[in-house]
């Protein structure tokens, strides 16, 4: 019984197997006798059930059997896009040749191993909803619903991609050329293109050229490559070599980049770099897995240089931005809209404090630890920096700025600056700590300050809100501490303070001096944007000066009273208080008239009676005060 059954289906096998090879030898009869046209209809009616979109062989199609490729002709080819899209077409071709792997479609994957293409016009569209025209099944939606084409070539033709969620519309003119390497026999030719449109919203221009074969899955084999674009206010010319060009698998090219700000950078990386004046940059761009590098860079920024290398990691929740930039010589002016200033001419605002907005949109969008460090900094002779260290990192939309260093009048401004980008309102906090500036530098552009010595020591601890520098200030809180050590000071400028008449005179014919300076402080506790002068205070050999009153962030006006108070005799002092008052940009010193009438109001009447008595009122004997430093805080 057993054996009848092994018999019949050994019997029906064999019949089965002659059916399949007569109906192959009759297809191939058929096709040696009439061609391949008769398969027209079905395959276009095979890819309408699959895709629900049409095909059309217009043409001629020829078919080789082999293995493990097939390889088929077919001319006046066209397949529909779907009917969202809009473009009615996705592709139009006068002649396709293409080697089918056969491997590959037993496992129900339609790869390409080769195809060469007659002027094709391919149009890709990417809907809002994530639908992409070149996926394959009848909602657009399975990635690997797919042709899988690895290598093309193509005498000319045309590439259109739109996405009109980001806002990119490109068109793309493709040539193969002949060079000489092919006219001398060798595969020399090259693909040139041009390209034009709107990347993620900016204009684009760009002009090309690379190896005839497209190489698109090519693992193995590096894809040459020249470029020359303009991406919106970006410049960009690359050359180099390409792997697996859908994919960007690794990435070797020399890369030139100029342009407005580097901020606007950011379309085409996805890190947000700050707002700069003009730059020109060049380096080696490199791609691996899960990396960019900017390798060796050197360029300039405004008339800053920089030189150094950058890494953009991905794969990660956020971009991650890595890098040390150097500068030999650092623009100060340059270094201004990164940190909130803008350069406007004086005539333009009465304001000093920066009030140029930060741009904190892209912030949350990656991460960051970059060092910059500069040698020497080129800046207004009032401002005494020469040198900058400073560590940016940004996490989650938090900018850190630390340690922050800046080489200022022989010393240092150190510590630590906190932005967070993540509320409307940037939430700030610094602390910086004033170490070891020497007073002759600090003030270069006043000849009193120049032969004074001394070293100023303090901090600054504050906490603010707003979208600019001005802004955080203007209702900021906090405390700031400032001491001179003792030195030397001039003593025309300490007799002119004290309205020393005869001192003045003396000194301004004979010429100045220095005398001891015990010391300077300045404490001042700052609320809602207003710094209230708890003790301000300059005590020297011949007098001492006492301070009060308020400066107000958010209007910058000044409202000081200076009182000077002598230590040694004057025969003719005025003895007025000083009020400082204006703004910060205009500040302007005035004397209590009052008390000024009324000194010379006396000196007359008395000089009337006896002219030496004129000099009783103006008589400063001085109180011989004691030191009022104290120990340092």
């Amino acid at each position: 019984m057993k054996s009848n059954l092994i018999k019949r289906a050994a019997f029906a096998l064999a019949a089965l197997l002659a059916l399949t090879i007569g109906m192959l030898l009759l297809v191939l009869l058929g096709s040696a006798l009439f061609g391949w046209n008769w398969a027209r209809g079905p395959i276009e009616e095979a890819v309408q059930t699959r895709t629900g979109r049409a095909l059309t062989i217009a043409g001629d199609l020829h078919i080789k059997l082999g293995w493990p490729s097939l390889h088929v002709q077919a001319q006046g080819v066209s397949f529909a896009n779907p009917p969202w899209a809009a473009q009615p077409q996705m592709l139009v071709l006068r002649s396709a040749n293409l080697a089918i792997d056969l491997p590959a479609l037993l496992r129900r994957r339609w790869v390409v191993s080769t195809v060469h293409l007659t002027q094709p016009v391919v149009m890709l569209e990417m809907a809002a909803d994530g639908r992409k025209t070149w996926l394959l099944d009848t909602q657009q939606t399975d990635e690997d619903a797919r042709m899988w084409v690895q290598r093309v070539t193509l005498d000319q033709g045309q590439l259109g991609f739109d996405d009109a969620a980001a806002n990119t519309h490109l068109r793309v003119m493709l040539q193969t050329q002949a060079t000489p390497e092919t006219r001398a026999g060798a595969n020399g030719d090259s693909l040139d293109f041009t390209a034009g449109g709107l990347y993620k919203g900016l204009p684009v221009q760009a002009t090309g050229s690379g190896g005839a074969l497209l190489a698109l899955r090519d693992e193995s084999t590096p894809y040459p490559l020249k470029l020359d674009a303009i991406f919106g206010p970006t410049g960009v010319r690359a050359e180099g070599h390409i792997t697996d060009l859908l994919r960007l698998g690794a990435l070797d090219m020399q890369v030139a980049l100029r342009g407005d700000s580097l901020a606007d950078l950011f379309p085409l990386l996805g890190v947000g770099l700050p707002q700069t004046r003009p730059y020109v940059m060049a380096g080696r761009l490199q791609r691996g897995p899960k990396l960019w590098r900017y390798d060796r860079f050197a360029g300039r920024v405004g008339r800053s240089d920089l030189t150094g290398s950058l890494q953009v990691e991905i794969g990660g929740a956020r971009p991650f931005l890595r890098g040390e930039v150097l500068s030999q010589v650092l623009d100060f002016k340059d270094l201004g809209p990164a940190v909130g200033v803008k350069e406007v001419p004086l005539a333009a605002t009465s304001r000093v404090l920066p009030d140029m907005p930060f741009v904190t949109e892209n912030w949350s969008q990656f991460d960051a630890d970059v060092t910059l460090r500069a040698a020497r900094i080129l800046r207004p002779q009032a401002l005494p920096l020469d040198q900058l260290l400073v560590r940016f990192q940004m996490s989650g939309g938090v900018l850190t700025l630390n340690p922050l260093d800046f080489g200022a009048a022989g010393g240092h401004l150190e510590g630590t600056i906190r932005l967070d980008g993540r509320l409307p309102e940037i939430q700030a906090s610094a602390q910086i700590r004033v170490r070891q500036l020497v007073l002759s530098q600090l003030f270069p552009t006043l000849p009193a300050a120049r032969s004074s010595s001394g070293q100023l020591n303090g901090s600054f601890d504050l906490t603010g809100q707003g979208r600019s520098v001005g802004r955080m200030l203007a209702g900021a809180n906090g405390r700031l501490r400032l001491r001179v050590e003792p030195g030397e000071v001039s003593q025309l400028l300490m007799e002119q303070m004290g309205l020393h008449l005869l001192e003045i005179a003396q000194l301004s014919l004979t010429g100045d001096r220095n005398i001891a300076l015990n010391c300077a402080i300045a404490d001042f506790s700052l609320r809602k944007g207003t710094l209230t002068a708890d003790r301000l205070v300059v005590d020297t050999a011949i007098n001492t000066l006492s301070g009060s009153g308020q400066i107000d962030l958010s209007n910058e006006t000044l409202d000081l009273t200076v009182v000077p108070r002598t230590r040694t005799t004057s025969l003719v002092a005025l003895r007025s208080p000083i009020h400082i008052g204006g703004t910060l940009g205009a500040p302007q010193v005035t004397l209590d008239k009052t008390r000024v009438l009324a000194r010379a109001a006396g000196a007359v009447v008395l000089g009337l009676v006896n002219p030496l008595l004129a000099l009783v009122p103006l008589v400063e004997t001085g109180p011989g005060l004691d030191s009022v430093c104290g120990p340092r805080p």
